[in-house]
């Protein structure tokens, strides 16, 4: 789940080096905290909109008094530590890829490590795709959670506004996805200052109320309390975990960021942006106490809102409203991040990506991301209908996530850092029993809602899994009928007829003659005087330096094997990196080259491989990828595709 920086990290003052074996991030420790206040942090920071409304006046009601007030305010202050402040920030983003983080980069960096490992490595992809495809999930429901939630709060304002709450909160989201394809560069270097006041506004409020109510602060910080809510009603302390999940749905969001704004930057800003998510927990826990109970559980309603005085109410829904909006974006362009880095790892057809900044490589523009993501969440604003409705369907797709971390952590703990297990094991316990705790009590909510993220979940697993599989089998039949490549080398080259120019011909096998260069003789009976048999790889690392980008082979006779690296967050633009090659003759002139594609059609047989219907999902996903001239940013009038069909 990689989120772009959106314009907030490109500074023009020194660079920052971070201490991520190499991985340099650009700016100040300063202007890079501002900027993961403002990206990073969205999801968790306007969790107190909703999250101690969820919790009291949800589905499943509890009374605002003292023991529910003691002990949810004790569930969400060590909830925040064990899983945000202790998994997240001190442990998780120390297993960082080449300085990049999230579930595929930290799936790529076990599948490296361990690769001589074999029993590992089957479970551990499962389990990261799994992870990405709970994701999507996640990224349709934060958006229409978080605007609706906001603009719910014109409610308190004066009931005349109700009616207008879901139209105005989907114009606000359709707008939202409208934009995207512009970039929001001009836009993502206001997200700091606005959500950095958007957390002083909400401190400010919570230390507003806690004065009359100094002692809760204790009250929260003493673990007893969650423990005497649960010894005195277990039951119905389990079920409020569903809704005290909600205010740390966001954390992997501070590992998946790393790599655009460092670790440092991302601790610090941490530090003050718990400080003030805690003081309006506190608020709003000490304005219920301050309160007769029939007007408590009026105010519990929408408590977040209620702590402003009537006079600011409405300056507090804009200001709510905006800082949602940043959240919202951060998840979407999250989605386009995940889906290119997915692509480039072999589990999602290649898609159209165009860049939305001529100096900010990481802000990309996916449209069939974008429009699927906008319909899904109108569709669940407008059947849901109100956000206590969808926090039912929140959770489910967060602690699933989270739960697969502390997985993948404890193979991280074993087999990269090599810890004892009595350093491992008793953190890997703690960790499961709060990962399983919060699992548990959100599956109470699938009637309700939950199976939406369940559904989608399983749905982009089957995607993405058919996916991978799908092409394996391709390229396994495919190598099945190749010919190496010095017996054509010798067959070939003094029987055809050579024609001047380059030939490029794209194969994803580094060995044997590709399907296009057999086709290409035995169609047009002529050679080029320099063929080039091209095969991209995508390591298992963010970026590859440019020393290790190329690799040749001379198979004599104007034959060459190339080998063209890039890691999954590099921009591939094979036409420049060839020009580049200074190992097969004269540098590659454009006008002077010409592509080779193979275009494959694919023939379901009873052979052993995948289900028949999965084949033919395999199949439709083929037929529907981008083609790899465009993918590869290939000159249009230099490319010429042969099709070929392959049995699988």
């Amino acid at each position: 789940m990689n989120v772009t920086a959106e314009g907030a990290a490109q500074p023009a003052e020194p660079a920052v080096t971070e201490d991520s074996h190499g991985h340099h991030v650009q700016g100040s420790l300063a202007k890079l905290m501002l900027g993961a206040a403002g990206i990073v942090f969205g999801d968790i920071g306007t969790s107190p909109i909703y999250a101690f409304r969820e919790t009291f006046a949800g589905h499943h009601t509890l009374e605002p008094d003292r023991l529910h007030i003691y002990g949810v305010l004790s569930l969400i202050f060590w909830s925040m530590m064990i899983i945000v402040s202790l998994k997240y920030v001190s442990i998780i983003m120390r297993a960082d890829n080449k300085g990049e983080g999230g579930s595929l980069a930290l799936l790529a960096l076990i599948n490296r490590s361990t690769s001589t490992t074999r029993r590992w490595t089957g479970g551990i992809v499962m389990l990261g795709v799994f992870a990405t495809a709970l994701f999507y999930g996640d990224s349709m429901i934060t958006p229409a959670m978080s605007v609706l939630s906001a603009v719910e709060g014109l409610k308190t304002v004066s009931p005349i506004f109700t009616p207008y709450v879901l139209p105005l909160a989907v114009g606000i989201l359709l707008g939202l996805f409208a934009i995207q394809a512009r970039g929001t560069t001009k836009v993502g270097n206001l997200f700091g200052p606005v959500m950095i006041v958007y957390f002083v506004t909400i401190a400010v409020l919570g230390v507003m109320h806690t004065v009359n109510h100094p002692a809760l602060l204790f009250q929260m910080l003493n673990p007893g309390n969650a423990l005497l809510f649960y010894y005195a009603e277990p039951l119905p302390a389990f079920i409020a975990m569903g809704s005290v999940v909600l205010a740390v749905t966001g954390a992997e969001a501070l590992y998946a960021d790393m790599g655009h704004f460092g670790r440092r930057p991302i601790r610090y800003a941490w530090i003050g942006v718990v400080v003030c998510l805690l003081l309006n927990y506190l608020g709003q826990g000490a304005m219920l106490l301050s309160q007769s109970p029939e007007s408590a559980r009026e105010l519990v309603k929408n408590p977040f809102f209620y702590l402003a005085p009537e006079s600011l109410r409405l300056p507090l829904v804009l200001l709510a409203t905006a800082a949602t909006v940043i959240a919202s974006q951060a998840v979407i362009t999250g989605a386009f991040s995940l889906t290119q880095q997915a692509i480039q790892l072999g589990f999602i057809p290649r898609l159209r990506i165009l860049q939305t900044s001529e100096t900010a490589k990481g802000q990309i523009y996916i449209p069939v991301v974008n429009w699927a993501l906008m319909v899904a969440v109108v569709l669940l604003v407008i059947s849901f209908g109100s956000s206590s409705n969808l926090a039912a369907a929140y959770g489910i797709a967060v602690t699933g996530a989270m739960f697969i971390d502390t997985l993948l952590l404890a193979v991280v703990f074993f087999s990269l850092w090599k810890w004892p297990a009595w350093k491992a094991v008793p953190l890997l316990a703690l960790f499961l029993l709060v990962d399983i705790l919060y699992f548990g009590a959100n599956l109470l909510k699938v009637p309700d809602g939950g199976w939406v993220p369940l559904v989608v979940g399983v749905i982009g697993f089957t995607l993405l899994t058919t996916w991978a599989k799908g092409r394996k089998l391709m390229m396994d039949r495919m190598a099945e009928a190749s010919l190496p490549m010095e017996v054509f080398v010798k067959s070939a080259a003094g029987s055809a007829t050579r024609v001047p120019g380059t030939a490029v011909f794209m194969t994803s096998s580094a060995k044997g003659v590709p399907h296009a260069l057999l086709h290409n003789l035995k169609h047009n009976k002529v050679l080029h005087e320099r063929i080039m048999l091209l095969t991209v790889r995508i390591e298992d690392v963010p970026n590859v330096p440019e020393e290790r980008r190329l690799e040749t082979q001379d198979y004599s006779e104007g034959f060459f094997r190339v080998i063209l690296r890039y890691g999954f967050m590099d921009e591939m633009n094979v036409p420049d990196d060839l020009g580049k090659l200074r190992d097969c003759g004269p540098a590659c002139r454009m006008m002077d080259t010409s592509f080779f594609l193979a275009r494959q059609t694919l023939i379901s047989t009873a052979r052993p491989g995948m289900a028949s219907w999965r084949e033919r999902l395999f199949a439709w996903m083929l037929r529907n990828s981008e083609s790899a001239m465009e993918f590869f940013k290939l000159p249009p009038n230099r490319v010429v595709e042969l099709g070929s069909q392959v049995e699988i």
